[in-house]
């Protein structure tokens, strides 16, 4: 009979044991994955923000910082994706296309008035200073970067991804683009809507 309760002690121990609790980090991780599942389901995008000059539509779309580090990093540690966007959640990135109605290649003589590998450099190097963004507090945030998509002529629009820093996450902006390569004039992209923080 002792035998058989020091089996019966030990197979509770055990059972005590095995019998995995509820940790802050395992509530923390599904947190997580809720705000993450909620910005996929919305199409990790932001409305797109259309201006037509002439025959050139000028496109921004804002993308939450957190789906390039998902993309870059994998979603196998979303505590890991969640302490690198804590870390910048003050950038922001815009999405920006350029595309003439007829689809022809923008970066064209007739469109510019340079030569195609002039304007590519342009696209590549010179279109930083013609970008920036000013927030609800009307702070304006001159852009940090642009990095830009070459398609090679098989895409029908030309398309940058524009870098801000230090602006609140929460903050709404509006995108002010100059336009010295088409020399359309300056636009102006209010966004409405902000995706960086997701409620719960």
């Amino acid at each position: 009979m002792k035998d058989l309760n020091k089996l019966f002690c030990v197979f509770c121990v055990f059972l005590c044991i095995s019998c995995k609790k509820e940790t802050k980090d395992d509530f923390t991780n599904s947190e997580i994955k809720d705000r993450y599942f909620n910005l996929e389901k919305i199409g990790w995008k932001s409305r797109a923000y259309t201006q037509k000059a002439d025959d050139i539509d000028f496109t921004a779309i804002e993308v939450p910082i957190q789906y390039y580090l998902l993309k870059d990093l994998g979603n196998e540690n979303l505590i890991s994706v969640d302490s690198l966007y804590e870390e910048n959640k003050r950038e922001r990135i815009i999405e920006f296309t350029f595309q003439q109605d007829e689809e022809k290649d923008l970066l064209g003589n007739d469109f510019t008035g340079m030569e195609y590998t002039d304007a590519v450099k342009y696209m590549s190097f010179g279109l930083e200073k013609d970008f920036y963004v000013v927030t609800s507090k009307k702070d304006t945030i001159a852009c940090s970067g642009v990095t830009y998509e070459r398609n090679y002529k098989i895409a029908p629009y030309q398309k940058v991804l524009l870098f801000f820093s230090g602006i609140d996450p929460n903050e709404k902006i509006q995108l002010v683009y100059t336009d010295f390569l088409f020399r359309k004039g300056t636009l102006k992209f209010q966004f409405k809507d902000t995706y960086t923080q997701i409620a719960l």
